[in-house]
């Protein structure tokens, strides 16, 4: 039966100040019985795209009439969709290939001159480009005109990034929290695979839009997402558990659905979801769960039917939330986190 969220923060409370009926809270290991959730990569992903380059504002483009030498000049798509070449009052190129735009730019001349012939050559690509964002040496928004996988789209960031210690050579990135979003979907790409054992079979191809991220390894927090009053990263303690770090997050709203807290650990793409009784823990009758830096600690609003269902809606949280908050960073600089999204609904 729900507890009323005053019950559960109550006995949250209860637990956090005189543990379970004793001075010290009982504590346990992550269970054995983890479901390990596997998501494997569309053969498609790791085939170059097949569709042309569409113009968009922002390009740059390099006109020529054949045949004359000083009728060359560059022009740059505007917000309108449209490039002013020579005399012409406006070429309509949004979305049109480079042939489509050399014929439109044909056409238009054509009602003043005889048969002009053009050469179209793209010079910069402003309106597609990938966002490779996190702990790399050189992140940003690159520009993206043909096919490139994501060894490239990572090497023109300047690879990952790792200490500069004379000493030692440690891994800055957190390779297992490592994504690649594309509209609102996260690709299961395994960086750990693709990095640290060369396994191609996770390069994909990139699209304009996609968002690639790489956190940082230094960062030892708990993920505290869902039915909570302030989802948040919460930063990891020795000997942390799912009651401290929910409490991190303020504790659990009403009618949160405590029965089936999900802790979910190891890679994104091949994630162990653990489910606890919450409601169980804070009333003594379960032992306290240990964390790990990493850990993702899920609070959901409604009971799930399948197990990778479940999975599924926690890693895409999780991408969601750090791809808005991200994104607001590079382009305003500013340091603050978005709200958390709490899907409803049985799943």
């Amino acid at each position: 039966m729900k507890k009323t969220g005053i019950l559960c923060w109550a006995g949250l409370a209860l637990t956090v100040l005189v543990g379970c009926k004793s001075t010290k809270p009982k504590h346990a290991a992550v269970p054995h019985n983890a479901t390990v959730v596997t998501r494997a990569l569309s053969p498609d992903l790791l085939q170059p795209p097949k569709d042309l380059f569409v113009l968009g504002p922002g390009d740059q483009l390099e006109i020529e009439r054949i045949g004359t030498t000083t009728a060359r000049s560059t022009n740059t798509v505007g917000l309108d969709g449209k490039i002013y070449y020579s005399f012409l009052p406006g070429v309509d190129v949004d979305g049109m290939t480079l042939n489509q735009a050399k014929t439109a730019v044909e056409q238009e001349l054509s009602k003043y001159e005889s048969q002009p012939q053009m050469v179209v050559t793209l010079r910069a690509v402003a309106s597609k480009s990938v966002w490779v964002l996190g702990r790399l040496n050189k992140p940003g928004v690159y520009p993206i005109a043909g096919s490139m996988t994501l060894l490239e789209a990572l090497s023109l960031a300047g690879g990952t990034a790792k200490s500069a210690s004379q000493i030692t050579t440690q891994e800055l990135a957190d390779l297992r929290h490592s994504f690649v979003m594309r509209d609102g979907t996260m690709l299961p790409v395994n960086f750990v695979r693709l990095l640290q054992e060369g396994d191609m079979s996770q390069n994909i191809y990139l699209k304009p839009g996609d968002f690639v991220y790489v956190p940082s390894s230094l960062s030892q927090e708990i993920y505290v997402l869902g039915a909570v009053l302030a989802p948040r990263t919460v930063p990891y303690s020795d000997q942390m558990t799912v009651v401290s770090a929910v409490a991190g997050a303020n504790g659990t709203i009403k009618n949160a659905y405590l029965s089936h807290v999900a802790i979910v650990r190891g890679s994104l793409s091949e994630p162990q979801i653990i489910e606890v009784d919450y409601n169980d823990i804070i009333h003594g009758k379960a032992q306290n769960v240990l964390l790990e830096p990493g850990d993702i600690v899920y609070v959901p609003l409604a009971p799930y039917r399948f197990i990778t269902d479940y999975a599924d809606l926690i890693v895409t949280t999780f991408v969601r939330t750090w791809s808005a908050n991200e994104g607001i960073r590079a382009v305003s600089g500013s340091s603050g986190t978005v709200g958390v999204t709490v899907p409803i609904g049985v799943r």
